[in-house]
């Protein structure tokens, strides 16, 4: 049988069987950071037209609720790498940088910085800006959180790039770097450095109990397993994205259908995941508007590089060269996803498909025999957090069973079980992925040895790998950088320490009286620029 009739095969089989899969998954990403250089993100964000443009009256609505699939696994933006979490974040809490609409970073709580020399910066924050405990945000704060912010290992690769933080005056802080940096501005855009008051680190305060930030929003109340409230912070400082709806409910949804019936009756306003199985339905519905962007979050069968037979590279290569990318994206997404086989994103600085390999199950066999590994020996539990990874992994399975690896399954989990079980290293396999706001950013967090029991799940430690990403880190010259870039791309092509299968397009839906909706590549929703028609 040719590939084609075996993906024929693969399909209607899975239409038989996959309602009697007693277990399912699905998978988790993390966010985001690392430089100032020309934009590497070419996709260009959504923005309200000027009919949409907010007018003068007063909102029919003073609430929105928002759905999504999974619960975020904390509000400190300090202790997580994950994307659900980093959707609260920017509610509550601001850093001295954010990410526009290209995705690259601008001044945020910064009025105005200057690059004193290869390794020192000058960054003076705006003067007045409040906390949500009413305090007023000083360069004290400033030090205090970003000398914090390093003593969390999740998030080390975000704060590694800053050595110390010197306060200069009562509103300008002088931050020195590990020698010349590609990813300071960026890595001060991401949640791991966001700015809290000084007075609540030295008390101990618990900041995923009580997020206290100078964020467009307050927390209000955590509903666990249902959702979690905000109110508008009206002492917000920047008076020009001062939020327009006064309350924000977010709710977590897991099953994707009762998300988009809770849509299509107005009981949510905006959905951040679609079930692309309801797609064209939703399409249909004159009274919503469906929103596609290009996105950077690659996605994958996650390996564990120390558990065998996996820390051997030509099981991995097999697996990954076994997999019908096109079959899995038909079946989990309905199609609604671009086929990657590199171990790093298309569209990023440096991307390359060198040394990797698509759908070939005659190759993949051979990998198999090459690497001394009887397949029927092989165990592979594949655990999930969602609906869509769960249809990903059942395709998988099958896939699988082609080259002689029979004994797989699948475990489900909620999100923050998802993290804390693959970040510890305690399993096998896992369908997950990966966001970053460009390649420096990617590979330091999924691919540096540092990143291991945070976002390296794959928990690879590799010297050679280490090296040049470092190497691309400290090299500011961009054409220089990108084939540092592309030499790691290969590399890691050629180890595989993953098994990739798509990047997915950023799907939003949402009541037609919303305006100001717009994402960029980075997947980044500025909720506080919404208002109702």
């Amino acid at each position: 049988m040719n590939h084609q009739g075996k993906r024929l095969a693969v399909l209607l089989f899975l239409l038989a069987f996959i309602t009697g899969m007693l277990t399912g998954c699905g998978g988790a990403a993390a966010t985001p950071a690392p430089q100032q250089e020309a934009p590497e993100n070419t996709a260009a964000a959504v923005k309200p037209t000027a009919a949409e443009a907010p007018t003068e009256s007063t909102p029919k609505k003073d609430t929105i609720v928002i759905a999504n699939a999974d619960e975020p696994p904390s509000l400190s933006p300090y202790d997580h790498n994950a994307i659900y979490a980093d959707y609260m974040n920017q509610l509550t809490y601001n850093g001295l940088f954010r990410l526009d609409e290209t995705s690259n970073p601008v001044p945020d709580l910064v009025d105005t910085y200057e690059n004193l020399s290869d390794t020192e910066w000058l960054f003076k924050i705006h003067d007045g800006v409040k906390f949500h405990d009413g305090s007023t945000m000083t360069a004290e704060d400033v030090k205090a959180s970003l000398d914090f912010a390093k003593t969390f290992p999740a998030i080390a690769s975000y704060t590694a790039s800053y050595s110390s933080v010197e306060v200069v005056d009562p509103l300008t802080v002088k931050v020195t770097t590990n020698g010349p940096s590609a990813g300071l501005l960026y890595d001060l855009a991401y949640h791991s450095n966001y700015i809290v008051p000084k007075a609540l680190i030295d008390s101990g305060n618990n900041f995923n109990e009580n997020p206290i930030g100078s964020g467009p929003y307050k927390y209000v109340k955590w509903t666990l397993g249902d959702k979690i409230e905000f109110v508008k912070f009206d002492d917000y400082f920047d008076k020009d994205s001062m939020p327009s709806i006064t309350n924000v409910t977010w709710k977590f949804i897991p099953e994707g259908s009762s998300r988009s019936i809770g849509l299509e009756a107005g009981e949510i306003d905006l959905l951040v995941e679609v079930d692309t199985t309801d797609m064209a339905r939703l399409k249909g519905n004159p009274d919503l508007v469906v929103l596609e962007h290009p996105g950077f979050t690659h996605n994958w069968l996650m390996l564990n590089n120390e558990a065998k037979p996996f820390d051997n590279p030509l099981v991995r290569k097999a697996i990954s060269t076994a997999l019908d990318r096109e079959s899995i994206i038909e079946v989990a997404l309905n199609g609604l996803a671009s086929l990657t086989i590199s171990q790093t994103p298309a569209g990023m600085l440096g991307e390359s498909e060198v040394n990797a390999e698509g759908y070939n199950v005659e190759k993949a066999k051979q990998y198999m025999a090459d690497s001394g590994v009887d397949p029927a020996t092989v165990k592979l539990d594949i655990i999930c957090s969602n609906e869509t990874k769960r249809r990903a992994a059942e395709v998988i399975q099958a896939n699988l069973a082609e080259i002689g690896i029979t004994n797989v399954t699948t475990t489900s989990m909620d999100l923050a079980t998802y993290l804390q079980v693959t970040g510890k290293g305690d399993y096998t396999g896992a369908i997950g992925g990966y966001r970053a706001f460009n390649m420096v950013a990617f590979l330091q967090n999924t691919f540096h040895s540092s990143a291991i029991g945070g976002s390296n799940k794959t928990r690879l430690n590799n010297p050679e790998v280490d090296a040049l990403i470092e190497k691309a880190a400290a090299t500011v010259d961009q054409e220089e950088r990108a084939k540092i870039l592309r030499q790691v791309t290969e590399l890691l092509n050629e180890i595989t320490p993953q098994a990739p299968i798509y990047q997915e397009l950023y799907i939003r839906a949402y009541n037609k009286d919303l305006g100001g909706v717009a994402i960029n590549s980075a997947g980044v929703l500025r909720i506080n620029k919404l208002y109702w028609k």
